[in-house]
């Protein structure tokens, strides 16, 4: 893929996901290619939990946020789709505030599915989540 087809494509996910979960969640996503995709998510008061620390439900939807842009850039999206099919995480250390950095790499890309590995980090480096998500690569749907 030349830069300019990877600019027009960047700018094409980030026009689809305007008013999403990710717009919600204020995900930025810092780099994208086939090999690894890396993300950022603030962590306010919009994605805590009750007790003030960060949400693993937030985590979880960074993660395959971030694998799903991945899943994305392995298949031809003229005629196939990537989809979330099943996603674990574990959560390993609280965040209360600050951002935290996603970054997902393919540990398989099958035909009809891939599986990638998302470890998130605090801004200092700490490991804050470990996931795993597995991608069904689809025939695309245009409505």
């Amino acid at each position: 893929m030349t830069t300019d087809e990877a600019t027009a494509r960047a700018a094409r996910l980030d026009e689809a996901a305007r008013g999403t979960l990710r717009d919600t969640l204020g995900i930025e996503v810092l780099e994208m290619g086939a090999e690894l995709v890396r993300g950022r998510m603030p962590v306010t008061r919009a994605v805590h939990q009750p007790f003030g620390l960060l949400h693993g439900g937030a985590s979880v939807a960074l993660a395959e946020t971030l694998a799903s842009i991945g899943g994305w850039l392995n298949v031809d999206e003229a005629t196939e789709a990537a989809v979330g099919l099943e996603i674990n995480a574990n959560h390993l250390r609280p965040v209360r505030d600050g951002a935290v950095i996603g970054e997902a790499r393919p540990l398989h890309r099958g035909r009809t599915t891939q599986v990638w590995e998302v470890k998130i980090a605090d801004e200092q480096g700490r490991l804050v989540c470990v996931s795993r998500c597995t991608i069904a690569v689809v025939a695309q749907r245009r409505p």
